[in-house]
């Protein structure tokens, strides 16, 4: 890599191995770092007793961290944890279409958006336990709303995408250096990158690839180069992520209910750290990643593209069984519907109670975009017009 290209994407690539003594130790002898674990996890206790449980969180995070001399150090121990965690939960996950893949590849996975960390580490997971290197992870400056949290992002192989940014060249700036570092990263360092087909989680289950994603993408292209030709040399991978719960879902719920009855929603102070650690704990249920077949010949436009890649994603979207449930509440009977719901083994009965517990006391118009956004999956292979493409077991 030439001296040039390494300083330019210094201020938002993920760090290198030999800066991670240095960071490690800026987190161990973070305070700020132990009182937000402290907050997330005995939101009472730490009001109270912070002062007796600190130090003891400090000598925690030094016994995980101590260790860590590597950033592939750092990513097996998010996986043994991940794991762990599955494991506790009694998280069935389950993974389809690696076949498309080669090992050695180098790709470029644009998935549908569900929850801010999950869903790359479940693709990391996926790709981990099948021989894969794991990805570079796309995150919005939105979310490192303090420095341990930028910190933790960059070592687990994150990039910022800078969205805070203002003023028209300053966009189109920020957006070009992300294109050509995603660009160098596949074709240049043979790295696979992860990022989601839209800003933000798509709060109400409607997966739609933004447009202007695409247009980021060719921005690092040869002025000369068709817009068709550089999208396609990226490899794009179409990935499906799928749970049974969400875990921020009465949060989405009720945060889209405060937009549509008075026009605004106002984020808590590190909302977002919150959400992510509801995310990773939080009961799942059942998690499901289907990758596509990377785009194999240049399309004419990024129109074009984001289609593809909405049926693609779509298609590919192991239905759950809450999907289904939540439907059938809202919109009653459906011969298609019926079809798909037979190749789901589970306790229907059971199923939709837990479903539905997660809602009690919420008002009526709260409860119905709950279940609409469960049920969108099912309604966007119904707009589309498509079955499902991945004919897997349900567990």
């Amino acid at each position: 890599m030439s001296e040039r290209i390494a300083h330019e994407f210094d201020d938002i690539r993920p760090y290198h191995d030999a800066e991670l003594s240095d960071v490690m130790a800026r987190l161990m002898a973070d305070p700020e770092m132990a009182d937000t674990l402290l907050s997330m996890k005995y939101p009472r206790a730490s009001r109270y007793l912070g002062w007796v449980l600190r130090p003891m969180v400090r000598r925690a995070l030094g016994r995980e961290f101590g260790a860590i001399r590597t950033v592939r150090d750092f990513q097996l121990l998010l996986g043994s944890e991940l794991k762990a965690l599955l494991a506790r939960s009694d998280t069935a996950f389950t993974v389809s279409g690696i076949e498309h893949l080669d090992r050695d590849g180098a790709y470029l996975f644009i998935s549908n958006h569900r929850d801010i960390a999950m869903d790359p580490a479940f693709v990391n997971l996926a790709l981990h336990e099948s021989g894969m290197d794991t990805v570079r992870i796309a995150i919005g400056d939105n979310l490192l709303s303090k420095p341990f949290a930028t910190d933790l992002m960059r070592i687990n192989k994150s990039f910022i995408v800078r969205r805070s940014v203002t003023g028209r060249r300053e966009k189109l700036a920020a957006l070009t250096t992300l294109s050509r570092y995603i660009r160098h990263s596949i074709l240049e360092d043979r790295a696979s990158v992860w990022i989601a087909q839209r800003e933000g989680r798509a709060k109400n289950g409607i997966d739609r690839t933004e447009t202007a994603l695409v247009k980021m993408l060719a921005l690092g292209r040869d002025r000369a180069q068709p817009l068709g030709e550089a999208i396609c040399e990226l490899n794009l991978v179409p990935v499906s992520i799928a749970y049974c719960f969400d875990p921020c879902d009465i949060d989405k719920a009720r945060e889209l209910h405060e937009r549509q009855t008075t026009g605004r929603y106002k984020k808590k102070p590190h909302e977002d750290l919150a959400s992510i650690y509801k995310g990773i704990v939080g009961n799942k249920g059942r998690v499901h990643v289907a990758f596509g077949p990377p785009l194999s010949r240049p399309l004419a436009d990024d129109d074009q593209v984001a289609a593809w890649l909405d049926r693609q994603i779509v298609g590919r979207y192991h239905l759950q069984p809450t999907n289904v449930i939540a439907w059938r509440r809202l919109y009653g009977d459906d011969a298609r519907v019926a079809t798909w719901a037979e190749a789901i083994d589970c306790d229907w009965l059971a199923m939709e109670a837990a479903l539905m517990a997660r809602v009690a006391g919420e008002n009526e118009a709260v409860a119905r975009i709950f279940l609409a956004m469960y049920a969108n999956p099912v309604q966007s292979l119904l707009d589309l017009g498509i079955e499902p493409l991945d004919r897997v077991d349900r567990l």
